[in-house]
């Protein structure tokens, strides 16, 4: 785990935080025929990860790092 961050956000965490927060968002612009927009999901999740890192919440190595969560296939 990262030394110089206060607080460190787990995958886990951030996975539950962009499924039931950022998802459903998502879901209404983009899938309402109802079928996933992978690449819409992918690149909210990049944005938001990358926002994460700028604010100092999660660590370089964890933006460069972690992988997309289940929801985005």
């Amino acid at each position: 785990m990262p030394q110089n961050l206060p607080h460190v956000m787990t995958f886990a965490q951030a996975c539950e935080f962009f499924t039931s927060q950022i998802l459903p968002a998502i879901s209404e612009e983009y899938e309402q025929d109802g079928e996933p927009d992978i690449p819409a999901r992918c690149e909210a999740w990049n944005d938001w990860t990358d926002a994460l890192n700028k604010d100092g919440l999660i660590s370089d190595w964890q933006v460069f790092n972690w992988s997309h969560p289940p929801c985005n296939g």
